[in-house]
């Protein structure tokens, strides 16, 4: 018996691609990365998010994430911080309108996108919780090793998380040129992506513990 079945793993890649383009924070900053920078911030924010849902994955399969949903002191910490971190992205996005800028002077550089792509997605709680409950619904310990089901699964997840936000926020960068004559428009897009920070930080702090 295989250990990835082919009409499991194509289950698997159709959800998993819903899941992806679903609109959310990792999306919105790859786009808004590539709407402000072009092709590499795009493709290095979606590259943080991928690496983001991997941690998660590992913690998932070495139990971490069954630790934390266990112990009430580290599920508060992990979701006061994750939340306060969306919080935060949000409020710089809605005050200083630079989330979405063409002005150079207010670019971030690669390794600052890279590393707010990555923070963003591995202080979200939300994201362990999903691999947490998302992952299983295709692992069988009749198939063989569960850690290995795991963590292929979950790379599986985070290679199509990276190369999709990466064609989003790619295909983002064409609309720059059009956007620079229309700064009306990015400013719409800087409240909307900051908007959709702040709610993705409330939703992490309204999270409750499951037993």
């Amino acid at each position: 018996m295989t250990m990835f079945p082919a009409d499991i793993l194509l289950a698997y890649l159709a959800a998993c691609f819903l899941v992806v383009i679903a609109p959310g924070p990792d999306n919105i900053l790859a786009i808004s990365r590539g709407l402000s920078q072009g092709k590499p911030a795009a493709c290095l924010s979606s590259l943080g998010a991928g690496l983001g849902i991997m941690c998660h994955t590992i913690a998932a399969a070495l139990g971490l994430s069954l630790v934390i949903q266990a112990s009430p002191v580290a599920f508060i910490a992990v979701k006061v911080i994750g939340g306060f971190y969306l919080l935060w992205l949000g409020y710089k996005a809605l005050t200083a309108r630079n989330m979405v800028s063409f002005k150079p002077a207010e670019h971030l550089s690669l390794p600052r996108v890279f590393f707010t792509g990555l923070l963003s997605n591995v202080l979200n709680p939300k994201p362990g919780l999903f691999v947490l409950a998302f992952l299983p619904q295709f692992v069988s310990a009749g198939r063989g090793s569960v850690t290995i089901q795991m963590l292929v699964y979950g790379a599986i997840f985070a290679v199509m998380t990276a190369v999709i936000f990466s064609v989003l926020g790619s295909c983002a960068s064409r609309l720059s040129v059009w956007l620079q004559r229309r700064p009306r428009v990015g400013d719409g897009l800087n409240v909307g992506a900051g908007l959709t920070f702040i709610a993705a930080g409330l939703s992490v702090l309204a999270l409750k513990q499951r037993a």
